[in-house]
């Protein structure tokens, strides 16, 4: 009988697609200590160009998992934007400069750019260290899920039967692999198999506007190569993104004769190349000169669409991210930021579900959440995209886009751009209840950047650097004053309230080991000095280092006023961090067992 070219195997965690939302996905799940697999059907991962542009509030997520220091060390940060508009002399004129970003509390207030490559890279290597590589080249060939809901509401299930083909496999070695996946991950691009094979429609329409992209080293004149540029001439527009190295990215705007088969109405890569899109932004850039002498490290053209998916999960099984659920023009480089964003907020709420610690319901907030976000960001870049698409403002055209309006909406919508507004709404997670308690820290945000100074040492650190993507809930007790003695007491009755057996800290995790599912810091509002960690309760002080004081450091020149920028009174406050970094809960000392309510609409008892 012939032998069967055919394996079975089970996983946790299938993710098909090892682009930068697949990455991070299967980062965080290893990390985390989740059985994982990642496929990709490409041999080998990107090698230059695709997206390039890594947003404020992303380099703070990757700071969580300890990966942003490697891309801040590799990338061009842009701090600065240019904008530039037709001159009396038929050229462009630079109308005025304004900060890159415009986002008052961004850690990093800045983008970075760097290609997709290296940053797979990153996630490549940190990945490697846990175990995981991608395997490829694998193309999935059919998707099964359970009909069964008792399977389906069964979190230890293998719901979904994933039937994966070997694309270089040698005659007669196995090609063909039959997966059972608790949960998959889909997150193969625009194009995405995940998201046909489940028959999920995408949203949205194409527009008229035509671009064309190309990453090279220019020779030039142009005084703002190394900032972002918009230009906005006459003869169309165009976007200068300074990348690593000496490289510079030009997005250049295309007539329809440029680049559209006029039989079809579609793109035709074979109309344009690198050196007929350099020609076309050189009437843009006039009088300045724009040469190449160096090769071209990549291009390609593309139609402006906005589209999202219909839904972004089935039955809490199979999921979409990235590309998969929403496509956008990159004027605003959003495409990598919102995919490595949509997989950030599932990887925990899969990994606690894995675990025991949390009901599977909670798996719905993935959809609740990120397509509210990705519908925002359809809307932002419909208006965004049609900006840079239309001719400016000039005597013959009075109708056109004036640098005013553009500087406005740049800077009106640069929380949004940058990542750090993102504002989830009301749900089992995100519940404001008091959120007059800490008036500052916006329930359903991102925690805000603040120095502290750990009381043991003095010495000091970023807030969200004590936050780690470790997925736990952190737990932060703002103690008040803990010098004084009538403050302690309250601290004192708050960590017995929390110590309660039936309290949430007992009642959702394993035996006594209440610190693998939360992490508790607290922060006096006591003098560096004279505060003592010692003296709070041991509930608050698990290790030296977890109690810090809003103080000044020792050089007078970094922390303090961390209260009051919080919004938080010398009473002081509890605050719930979820294991992504956003605020999901606050609390007075008073009504604290409204916190066991909280998790009570989403956690297990174990």
């Amino acid at each position: 009988m012939p032998v069967s070219l055919v394996k079975e195997s089970d996983v946790d965690v299938l993710v098909i697609g090892a682009g930068p939302a697949g990455l991070m996905c299967a980062n965080g799940l290893a990390k985390a200590g989740v059985n994982v697999r990642i496929i990709d059907k490409r041999p080998d991962k990107v090698a230059a160009g695709q997206a390039d542009g890594i947003q404020p509030r992303t380099i703070e997520v990757l700071q969580s998992y300890g990966l942003a220091q490697r891309l801040l060390r590799e990338a061009c940060q842009m701090h600065m934007a240019a904008f530039y508009n037709p001159s009396d002399d038929g050229g462009i004129v630079r109308t005025s400069r304004a900060p890159d970003v415009t986002a008052p509390t961004a850690r990093y207030p800045f983008a970075v750019t760097l290609h997709q490559g290296a940053i797979e890279s990153i996630f490549l290597d940190s990945m490697k260290s846990a175990g995981l590589v991608v395997d490829r080249p694998i193309a999935p060939t059919s998707l099964e899920l359970s009909k069964d809901e008792k399977v389906l509401k069964d979190p230890t299930a293998h719901a979904v039967r994933v039937v994966l083909k070997r694309l270089d496999a040698a005659e007669g070695q196995v090609d063909t692999e039959i997966v059972h996946a608790k949960f998959v991950v889909g997150a193969d691009g625009a194009h995405s198999w995940v998201r046909r094979s489940l028959d999920i429609a995408m949203e949205g329409a194409q527009t008229d506007f035509v671009w064309g992209v190309v990453d090279m080293i220019p020779e030039t004149n142009f005084p703002d190569i190394r900032v972002r540029c918009a230009i906005h001439s006459n003869n169309g527009s165009c976007m200068i993104i300074p990348r690593e190295g000496d490289m510079v990215r030009l997005y250049i705007q295309l007539s329809d004769a440029d680049a559209l088969d006029p039989s079809t109405g579609r793109v035709d890569r074979n109309k344009m190349g690198p050196e007929k899109l350099i020609d076309v932004a050189r009437k843009s850039f006039y009088p300045y000169t724009i040469e190449t002498p160096h090769s071209f490290d990549w291009w390609t053209i593309y139609q402006i669409g906005q589209r999202v998916a219909a839904k972004f999960s089935v039955s809490e099984r199979v999921f979409i991210a990235g590309d998969a659920c929403h496509t956008h023009s990159p004027k605003a480089g959003q495409g990598m930021n919102a995919s490595m964003n949509d997989t950030h907020n599932l990887i925990w709420k899969i990994t606690q579900v894995l675990r025991g610690s949390a009901d599977i319901s909670l798996l719905k907030t993935y959809e609740f959440e990120r397509r509210k976000y990705a519908q925002d960001l359809i809307d932002f870049d419909r208006e965004y995209s049609a900006l840079y698409s239309t001719k400016p403002q000039t005597e013959q055209n009075k109708d056109g886009v004036s640098h005013e309006k553009f500087l406005q909406i740049f800077q009106t919508f640069g929380a949004f751009t940058s990542g750090i507004s993102i504002h989830y709404a009301e749900s089992a997670i995100v519940d404001a209840k008091h959120q007059s308690v800490a008036k500052n820290l916006i329930i359903g945000k991102r925690i805000l950047p603040q120095i502290l100074v750990r009381a043991a040492d003095a010495r000091p650190y970023e807030l969200q650097d004590l936050l780690p993507a470790d997925m736990r809930f952190k737990i932060l007790i703002f103690a008040g004053d803990t010098t004084q003695v009538a403050q302690r007491i309250k601290v004192e009755k708050l960590a017995q309230e929390m110590g309660r057996p039936e309290s949430f800290l007992k009642k959702y995790t394993p035996g006594e080991e209440w610190n693998k599912v939360f992490d508790i810091l607290a922060i006096s509002s006591g003098k560096k000095e004279h505060v003592n960690y010692t003296e709070l309760p041991k509930l608050f002080r698990s290790h030296w280092s977890k109690v810090f004081v809003d103080d000044v450091d020792i050089t007078g020149t970094q922390g303090g006023q961390a209260y009051e920028y919080f919004g938080i009174e010398p009473v002081g406050a509890v605050v719930i961090v979820r294991p992504d970094g956003y605020v999901g809960f606050v609390s007075s000392f008073e009504c604290v067992r409204d916190i066991d309510g909280y998790f009570a609409s989403f956690m297990k008892s174990l």
